[in-house]
C-alpha cells in the first residue's frame, strides 16, 4: 500500500469516527440517523467505519446532523476576477483549465535579461 493510499484510509478513518462522535453527541442511535439521513443503516455503519460510501450519503448524514452548512468549508468559493464578472454576464462562464504554463513566459525572468 502506498503512502497515499495509507493516508487515505486513515483520512476517511478519522472523518467516520467523528461523525460518530456527533452522532453521539447529540445522543442519536445509528438507526435514528440513517432514518434521519434517509440512507441505509449498513451504509451510516460503512461510513462510521471510514470505509467508501457515496458523497450522497455523506451530505445526507452532515445535513441529518445539523453540520451542512460546514460544507463550503470543505472548497471555498472561488474568488471572482472583474473580467471573469464579465464573461459570466456575457454566458461565457470558464469551463476548464487552460493547463499548466499557459501564458506565462517560457522561462523565468532574471535580472541579467534586462541588460
Amino acid at each position: 500500500m502506498s503512502t497515499a493510499e495509507a493516508t487515505l484510509l486513515t483520512r476517511a478513518e478519522q472523518l467516520g469516527d467523528r461523525l460518530a462522535a456527533q452522532r453521539l453527541n447529540r445522543n442519536l442511535t445509528q438507526r435514528q440517523l440513517a432514518d434521519d439521513a434517509g440512507v441505509a443503516l449498513n451504509t451510516l455503519r460503512r461510513l462510521e467505519a471510514g470505509e467508501n460510501v457515496s458523497l450522497d450519503t455523506l451530505i445526507r448524514v452532515l445535513e441529518a446532523l445539523g453540520l451542512g452548512d460546514r460544507l463550503e468549508a470543505l472548497a471555498p468559493p472561488a474568488d471572482i476576477r472583474p473580467v471573469d464578472r464579465v464573461r459570466i454576464a456575457a454566458g461565457r462562464e470558464r469551463r476548464r483549465a487552460s493547463g499548466a504554463g499557459a501564458g506565462g513566459p517560457a522561462t523565468p525572468w532574471t535580472w541579467e535579461d534586462d541588460q
